[in-house]
């Protein structure tokens, strides 16, 4: 049995309770999810996967072609016919095409700022931040779930990053209890492997079959232990934790081995692929959020086409259209809804580089299942994709749309540390046309 009256032993003690990563700890992951109860959220089994393609992808080059532009704008791809009628994507995009009825695309979506950072906290929050910093200002979509839903089973974190955390999908505000969970491996590799849920190498099953004793002297260990900033009390909740840590659910969630090779190919042997696929294994064992960044490289500056035709498009092209299709085959597409999309788009002019820049005044949003309807293009923009010309859709309307199909109030209001009133979403309605 533990001797508390060391620190070394207490701190043993709260490393058995905890996951550790970005400050996911097992007794604030149930927290999140009495907290969901406990505020009337209905208890939900739809889940979301997020390919997050950092760096910002050519819109113009894979859902917006512009084949009448002048040269310098629309490019070296052409578009090609989809399995829908009148729907065009790019040529190097031909599973999605194959697929368009399964697929919605959101063409007219945009905001209004073009760095790395602060984009990307304004598409993953919906809030438009003032400064430049390298952390959430504003909880993460992913943080928001998890606050309000919490998990689809309670062996299972809510909030999920792959293959390791996103730079702005930190849960800021809500507390580190609301941050994602990664396993800081790439499933791709053969020494794939999720930190943090074994037991430290001197704790045993005989030992936590103790544990009710153990949990009779949590009252002598001292108020102010500091675990990961975030102490909320250590309580009843340590003894769920510990039945967490001891069960094999989440270790067998993680477990892509188990998965056949031949839909290992079809995803792609890469980290994009296997974390696509790793993501629906999740969500199938009870996540409710996982957010996906890899395949990395849409920052094209230079040689944007060479980039996007050898590496970027058909990595991700077979990785989302395996990842929609299998959810389809397991009779999961109603409850799993796919969304695509990086922080902006990139220029319509090509610079002297044969690279485009960033460009937030447009982009395309990948939507695919949930129960949102499909074969679709909704909006439009100009003859050089700069600007919407038809059904704009800000961030607040394209992030609605999900919490509408997790049937999450986007009005409802949090406090941050001053005591703020903020909401979910301060702007926005989920897109209409997507709406069955």
């Amino acid at each position: 049995m533990f001797d508390f009256s060391t620190s070394d032993s207490r701190r043993n003690f709260l490393r058995v309770g905890s996951l550790g990563i970005g400050g996911m700890t097992l007794p604030n992951l149930l927290r999140a999810r009495e907290a969901a109860a406990a505020e009337g959220q209905p208890v939900r089994k739809k889940s979301v996967i997020l390919v997050w393609l950092a760096g910002g992808p050519s819109h113009l080059d894979m859902y917006d072609l512009k084949p009448t532009a002048p040269t310098e704008v629309r490019g070296e791809f052409r578009p090609v016919p989809t399995n829908v009628s009148g729907i065009q994507i790019s040529e190097h995009l031909p599973l999605q095409a194959q697929m368009m009825d399964k697929l919605a695309i959101v063409r007219s979506a945009f905001h209004t700022n073009a760095g790395h950072g602060m984009g990307s906290q304004w598409m993953l929050t919906g809030y438009q931040p003032t400064i430049e910093v390298n952390d959430n200002i504003y909880p993460s979509m992913g943080s928001v779930v998890a606050r309000l839903q919490g998990a689809n089973d309670p062996g299972l974190p809510a909030y999920v990053n792959l293959p390791r955390s996103l730079g702005m999908g930190k849960a800021a505000y809500l507390g580190a209890s609301y941050n994602p969970f990664s396993p800081e491996s790439d499933p791709n590799s053969d020494g794939f492997q999720v930190r943090n849920l074994k037991l430290p190498g001197k704790v045993d099953n005989s030992r936590l079959d103790r544990r009710q004793g153990l949990l009779g002297q949590l009252d002598q260990i001292r108020r102010d232990i500091d675990l990961n900033g975030d102490i909320d009390g250590l309580d009843t909740f340590y003894r769920d934790a510990l039945q967490m840590v001891t069960n094999d659910k989440a270790v067998r969630a993680f477990d892509i081995k188990q998965e056949d090779d031949k839909l290992r190919d079809e995803y792609g042997r890469n980290d994009l692929g296997q974390s696509c696929l790793l993501a629906r294994r999740l969500v199938e064992s009870g996540v409710s959020f996982v957010a996906v960044q890899a395949g990395g490289g849409w920052d094209t500056h230079g040689d944007n086409f060479k980039q996007l035709k050898d590496r970027l498009l058909p990595q991700y092209d077979r990785a989302v259209a395996t990842l929609v299709q299998d959810l389809h085959q397991r009779g999961r597409d109603e409850d799993v809804l796919v969304m695509s999309f990086g922080e902006f788009g990139r220029t319509p002019r090509i610079n002297p580089g044969a690279g485009r820049d960033h460009w937030p005044g447009a982009m395309s949003i990948l939507y695919a299942g949930g129960g949102l309807k499909m074969g679709q293009v909704v909006g439009s923009t100009n003859e050089k994709a700069e600007y919407p010309t038809s059904k704009a859709a800000s961030v607040g309307c394209v992030l609605s749309t999900m919490y509408h199909v997790l049937g999450i109030d986007y009005r409802h209001v949090f406090h941050d540390h001053a005591r703020r009133p903020l909401p979910v979403l301060n702007e926005g309605k989920p897109i209409a046309d997507l709406i069955s």
